[in-house]
């Protein structure tokens, strides 16, 4: 039996961005896929918010995105466009970019840090024990792992196994989505009827002062709402018969890439921790795909739980900081599914319905309700519960320009490699964390700008901020040093008795 720390099962966006965290920390991980190859990846989602943006940032690779897709206000509320051009981010845009390329870059970032894959088998089975977990694999084989994370999406196996129950809502609405060719020039763009939305557009496209523009020929994706909730395997022919209803003709449609169908299902798991069992991902939270959620909640899920797991793994953490992981995101997860749900109420094709869209449009117009709403879809307002405090505590880290004794750096560069950080922006030499030298990095340096956070303004600057590895602020100094010790002991575990001396750069003004 092949023994690996940890397992996941399924090697989508989730998958592959925990899996590379997890790797960064020096774990041994292993991915179990069903697709043979990388390049079978489907083109479900079509792009990244600003802080997931930010994310890839914090592990410098956000360029391999940013270089292949293209930049968009794509932050919207019911088909309502929310501009965030005006944020405080170094990246005020979202990226169009297909799911098949997101999948190939974070791969061929996984495969840079040595994970290993299982590709063209499945997790058919698995047993937890006190020590690990043993995982059956479609081929016959067991692996054995410390722990086991589900990424297998929606009808996850492995969370139906872990007994975890997946309350919620039941569809209401379906839609067919596709990627076909067609011998017939379409009508591209968005067309309303009284059965819902439907849109075609071409995929090879890019974006030109905001706009769309496509490209001649090539393939065209086609959304199609269907007149009742869809249930069997969709294929060509309901395909062709959707076009005909809508449009009157199928185009003539042939050579189809996939077919697929979504539904606006809303639920979300009960817990996200089973004992040794972890859900991430679609496979704890699945909801209608309006407003571009699903991809990004599931790639900041796995950069949530990436290095606690780690540190747990190493035994620097006692297990019970799992516990954080469900406490932290699974409240991100259903704010998602509310947000989705009202969007799919907004979307319906009633005149009542459209006089409360209009009302909606009216006030996301206005600049208060517009930062709110915009900061909520791109990502950016996410606050984890850490107590009361600085507005800054258990938000994301700004991306600030800072100058130290070794030449100007940015923020986000102090955790390329997923280690945590205690910035330190007052006077020099003030901190000494020995204790906790091997596991944080002790930083000097000086910042003369603003600090702002989106939906809220300007707040006050801080005289030093505990940054975790996934970019958000454990404590917040006020000139003193109250709870900082009991903040390093909750999130990077107890202090060492092996002292190794902290990674230091200091100041030398601002």
């Amino acid at each position: 039996m092949t023994e690996h720390a940890v397992v996941i099962a399924g090697g989508g966006p989730t998958g592959l961005m925990l899996a590379g965290e997890l790797a960064l920390a020096g774990v041994d991980v292993a991915i179990v896929e069903r697709r043979t190859s990388q390049d079978l990846a489907g083109s479900r989602a079509g792009g990244l918010h600003s802080r997931t943006i930010e994310v890839l940032a914090q592990r410098g690779i956000a360029d391999r995105f940013l270089s292949e897709g293209q930049e968009a206000q794509v932050a919207g509320f019911a088909n309502v466009r929310l501009d965030i051009s005006d944020f405080p981010t170094r990246y005020p845009y979202g990226l169009g970019l297909w799911q098949n390329h997101i999948e190939r870059i974070l791969a061929g970032w996984a495969g840079e840090l040595a994970v290993a894959f299982y590709r063209g088998h499945e997790v058919t089975g698995l047993a937890q024990d006190d020590a690990g977990v043993d995982v059956e694999l479609s081929d016959g084989r067991s692996l054995r792992a410390e722990y086991l994370v589900g990424c297998d999406g929606g009808r996850s196996l492995v969370r139906k196994v872990a007994g975890i129950e997946f309350p919620g809502w039941d569809p209401t609405t379906s839609s067919l989505i596709a990627q076909v060719e067609m011998t017939e020039e379409p009508e591209l763009g968005v067309r309303h009827t009284p059965s819902g939305m439907h849109a075609l557009g071409k995929v090879e496209y890019e974006i030109k002062d905001g706009e769309v523009v496509y490209k001649p020929g090539g393939t065209i994706g086609v959304m199609l709402t269907e007149s009742s909730v869809g249930t069997s395997e969709p294929t060509l022919r309901d395909l062709s018969e959707g076009l005909v209803a809508v449009y009157g003709t199928d185009y003539g449609i042939h050579s189809p890439s996939w077919i697929s169908r979504f539904t606006d299902m809303t639920r979300q798991a009960a817990t996200y921790r089973a004992g040794r069992v972890l859900l991430a991902g679609d496979a704890a939270h699945v909801h209608s795909p309006v407003g571009g959620q699903g991809l990004n909640t599931g790639v900041q899920d796995a950069m949530n739980l990436g290095w606690k797991l780690a540190q747990v793994v190493k035994r620097t953490s006692p297990e019970n900081l799992l516990d954080s992981y469900h406490a932290e995101r699974h409240p991100v997860g259903a704010r998602v599914l509310r947000n989705t749900m009202a969007q799919v109420a907004l979307m319906r094709v009633d005149d009542r319905i459209e006089a409360l869209r209009d009302t909606v449009s009216e006030l996301l117009s206005m600049d208060e309700p517009r930062r709110r709403f915009a900061a909520m879809m791109s990502g950016l307002d996410i606050r984890y519960d850490l107590g009361e405090g600085h507005p800054l505590l258990g938000r994301r880290m700004p991306d600030l320009d800072l100058v130290t004794a070794n030449g100007p750096l940015r923020a986000f560069t102090l955790l390329h490699d997923a280690r945590p950080v205690l910035l330190n922006l007052d006077e020099p030499g003030r901190f000494d964390i020995t204790p906790w030298a091997d596991r944080v990095q002790l930083v000097d340096a000086a910042y003369a700008g603003a600090w702002e956070l989106p939906a809220l303004g300007p707040v006050t600057a801080p005289t030093a901020v505990l940054i975790r590895p996934d970019g958000y602020v454990a404590w917040v100094g006020d000139g003193t040093q109250r709870g900082l010790l009991d903040a390093l002991t909750t999130w990077f575990g107890p202090p060492t008795a092996m002292c190794v001396s902290a990674s230091k750069i200091t100041a030398r003004g601002s």
